[in-house]
């Protein structure tokens, strides 16, 4: 294993009868591998390891209401379309502290994901298949009143005879009533209108069941089309469409290849408001009937399960698994030697968008992805992975929970939260009311990215000096003291000089 994991478990290490074998994937607060044992059934599982080490009382508080969410789901329903969990380990090893008292969840071994599954078949024969499957195990999630609160292709997993299973529930939650609540993390392409501009409360955001029906209709279109069912080029294009069709200003257009009882389906999951929304029952009558799934699915993967590529996975599925909400991307394409096989190319967190930020010099790599991402979504070229890295480590030294109430400045950007109130929200649209600090990564890094979008191109055309660091000095003054002074303001100089040093460790030879 050479790149870095949350959680190191070094080959051979034993945990409740259970040696980990080769690694599976990572996230910031968790990693997963496969796990052997030589007797009982099953004699090969996933093993999730969620840590309870060393952090910040809040980083702490987080990761224990994480593993608590998991567990307790995972105790609640061994279902046939959910991923099964055959136990819950507790590691006890003092001379390792880094592993002493971590969480072990033994989990069901999975084949692949569907993200995996549709980068090299963007139109499975099967779905229609799995999506009843799929749809079933929202069925029986909703009937245990529980939400997922973050159904996409990376938390389905492909077994080796070709069923569906749900999986990683860090964002699933016990309804109260109507409603659950959620760590305020979610993915933009499955996030229903009304929660784009969600106001996060002390105890998360607020979810409906609906939720995962809207998460539904998207991965149904994606399934059956291999194509997203509102348009743009990013996901924040399709956030963007997504806003303007709740607000009555688009129509919702979707693939003429669906079929007429697709179509339908779909476009009653896809409604503008929660309420118009069909619930999970009627729904699963309804996929079942379109999927014609009284006969058993063809497998996906007949005799020997074949290796499947995995990097158009990975890259679908950092996102969350580079913040730690959840082990997203579940493969079968390592060896028993733990060796990538062969003609397998795999992307992790820790490397990810390495052609314009270097993997060498500190940057976090459980924000990599966040980094790369906020900067592609800004078209301004100057706006690049490596100045928002750079920033980061001028701002903060990459400290998350930073505060500074003397300046009112808090989290990984140095928000001031009245200024990060016009830029929080991905549709444009300033937040309703002041958002009240601690601002995690996941607001914190795209805010910056559409700020810095935003000045980039109001900086005058004959400024003195590196327009990447003008717009960084412009980020920590204003855009037109920096017009005025014809360049880095005297103020600055220290800040600018910051900027620049790490702009040249953090850029890779041959990038901007």
């Amino acid at each position: 294993m050479t790149e870095p994991y949350a959680v190191p478990v070094p080959r051979g290490y034993r945990v409740g009868g259970w040696e980990v074998r080769e690694p599976i994937a990572t996230g910031a607060f968790g990693s997963v591998y496969e796990g052997r044992r030589r007797d009982g059934e099953p004699a090969v599982a996933a093993l999730k390891f969620l840590p309870t080490g060393t952090g910040t009382p809040r980083q702490l508080t987080h990761l224990r209401e994480l593993v608590e969410r998991e567990v307790a789901l995972y105790r609640r329903l061994r279902r046939p379309r959910l991923i099964r969990m055959y136990d819950t380990l507790v590691v006890d090893d003092p001379e390792r502290p880094e592993l002493d008292g971590a969480t072990v969840l033994v989990l069901e071994r999975a084949q692949t994901s569907l993200s995996a599954l549709l980068s090299t078949v963007p139109r499975p024969p099967a779905g229609p298949a799995l999506l009843a499957q799929i749809c079933e195990g929202l069925a029986q999630l909703h009937r245990a009143h529980w939400v997922h609160g973050d159904l996409k292709p990376a938390n389905v997993l492909v077994m080796p005879d070709g069923s569906a299973r749900l999986a990683d529930f860090n964002m699933a939650a016990e309804l109260e009533g109507t409603h659950a609540y959620t760590p305020a993390f979610s993915t933009p392409d499955y996030t229903p209108p009304e929660l784009l501009w969600a106001e996060i409360g002390e105890r998360g955001r607020r979810i409906r069941p609906s939720a995962d029906i809207w998460a539904f209709g998207v991965l149904a279109h994606l399934v059956l089309t291999g194509s997203f069912p509102l348009p743009g080029g990013t996901p924040t294009a399709r956030r963007d469409a997504a806003a303007a069709y709740a607000r009555g200003t688009d129509d919702l257009r979707l693939s003429p290849e669906l079929p007429d009882d697709w179509r339908e389906i779909i476009r009653d999951c896809l409604t503008r408001t929660h309420a118009e929304r069909v619930s999970v029952e009627p729904l699963l009558r309804r996929v079942e009937t379109a999927a014609g799934t009284a006969r058993s699915p063809r497998p996906l993967f007949p005799g020997r399960p074949r290796r499947t590529t995995v990097a158009a996975a990975l890259l679908a599925t950092a996102a969350v698994a580079g913040l730690g909400y959840g082990i997203s991307a579940w493969t079968s394409g390592s060896g028993d030697d733990g060796r990538a096989a062969s003609g397998t190319a795999t992307v992790s967190p820790a490397a990810y968008g390495a052609a314009e930020l270097r993997t060498d010099q500190g940057v976090p790599a459980a924000l990599r992805v966040l980094i790369v991402e906020s900067a592609h979504d800004c078209a301004q070229q100057d706006v690049t992975p490596a100045l928002i890295a750079a920033m980061l480590k001028t701002e903060s030294d990459f400290d998350p929970d930073l505060s500074d109430p003397v300046n009112d400045e808090y989290g990984i950007a140095r928000w001031t939260p009245r200024v990060l109130r016009f830029w929080m929200n991905a549709d444009g649209t300033p937040a309703d009311t002041v958002p009240a600090p601690p601002f995690p990564p996941a607001e914190s890094i795209p805010a910056m990215g559409r700020y810095l979008c935003w000045i980039a191109p109001r900086l005058d055309a004959g400024l003195r000096g590196d327009r990447r660091v003008l717009i960084a000095a412009a980020y920590r003054t204003s855009y037109q003291k920096v017009n005025e002074a014809g360049g880095v303001p005297a103020k600055n100089h220290d800040y600018a000089t910051r900027i620049a040093r790490h702009l040249k460790e953090y850029t890779p030879p041959g990038a901007k």
